[in-house]
């Protein structure tokens, strides 16, 4: 049975009127009811028009690239790489229409938000998507994501991730670009234990999304195998570790807290570059010092990193380079790896923030 614009206007609780204009995009809608609207023509599965329906399987110029947070250099340089692969290349050496227009569209981490600009990018008959950054670990979102994800590649849409796990018994990926969270974790933990440290504080981002679980576990791992934990996950880790987003404001808080809970506490690690810099600020202004009293360490290895006084030890991810490589198997310039997943590795970098605790240091 067609699905027409009075079933989409039903299901969406608003006028044929209005889902028009949310169609169409020529008349002022409020953001709430557009997001309605999306999500029953994504839920229905709603084409315009006939002609639109014929051309389901073609595809325009258009280039979505998705990011939680195009502020944070961790998206904007994948975002920016991804961006340079993808548009016209400065050489000239381009066919004619084989341009491309890269838009980034920027989630603020709602995945609400994320399955809308999916749903406008289908509607675009976009010719490939970039989705960048851990996932939600959600199962109802999941689905939905996945449900989404087949119909654009059905549409002909190329699906790109880039330090994003797959997912789970999914085809519609044509490639997915994941980093070693867990490897980079792990190594970061074990060089902070191999200075002489056992009371490791560490501060993690978001519970629900996947970058947050993978770097935590190889934290404990680390930890469990030097045996300064349990085999499982106890009261114990669970005091040394405090949630948050992954910004400053987060990192200086959370180190607060640790330093609250446990004042013996040597070195505090952070779930990424920014959380390190807020972290950083707290311990200065408990009146210790960076890294003779407290050693702090981030990851992602951000442009900010070796400027930091001291630099930061930190894990590097290759963002730039792993977005160049999603944008040229976006364009199809690049073959997909092997089962259509490669892992990234990521690279232990030891700076001026980390040494060993005072009370082990040479007279």
């Amino acid at each position: 049975m067609t699905v027409t614009l009075a079933d989409v206007a039903a299901r969406a609780r608003v006028s044929p009127a209005t889902v028009s204009r949310v169609l169409n995009g020529n008349y002022p809608v409020a953001a709430t009811t557009r997001e309605r609207v999306l999500r029953a023509v994504d839920d229905l599965d709603y084409v315009l028009n006939g002609p639109a329906s014929s051309l389901a399987a073609a595809t325009s110029d258009l280039v979505g690239i998705l990011v939680n947070d195009i502020a944070d250099p961790f998206f904007g340089i994948m975002a920016g790489a991804a961006q340079s692969e993808i548009g016209v290349p400065g050489d000239g050496t381009a066919r004619a229409g084989g341009e491309k227009l890269a838009v980034v569209c920027n989630t603020g981490g709602s995945p609400e938000r994320e399955l809308t600009y999916l749903t406008l990018l289908q509607r675009q008959r976009a010719a490939a998507v970039v989705l960048t950054g851990g996932a939600l670990e959600d199962p109802a979102h999941q689905a939905a994501m996945a449900a989404k994800l087949g119909r654009l590649a059905d549409a002909g849409t190329r699906i790109v991730f880039c330090g994003r796990p797959p997912l789970p018994e999914n085809d519609a990926v044509a490639a997915a670009l994941t980093f070693d969270n867990r490897g980079g974790g792990r190594r970061l933990t074990e060089h902070l234990i191999s200075l002489g440290h056992r009371r490791i504080g560490y501060v993690a981002g978001p519970q629900e999304r996947t970058t947050t679980r993978h770097r935590l576990e190889g934290h404990r791992a680390a930890m469990r195998a030097a045996g300064l934990t349990g085999t499982a996950v106890s009261p114990e880790d669970d005091r040394l570790t405090v949630h948050g987003p992954y910004d400053r404001r987060s990192g200086y808080e959370a180190t607060l807290e640790l330093l609250r809970r446990e004042p013996g506490v040597t070195a505090i690690v952070g779930a990424n570059d920014s959380v390190a810099l807020g972290a950083s600020a707290a311990v200065r202004e408990q009146g210790l010092r960076i890294p003779e009293d407290v050693s702090v360490a981030g990851f992602d290895d951000l442009p900010f990193s070796v400027d930091a006084v001291p630099a930061l030890t930190t894990v590097r991810l290759p963002l730039y380079e792993a977005g160049a490589r999603a944008g040229r198997l976006a364009m199809g310039t690049e073959t997909p790896p092997p089962g259509g997943i490669a892992t990234i590795r990521a690279e232990l970098m030891v700076r001026g923030s980390t040494a060993p605790p005072r009370g082990d240091r040479p007279a």
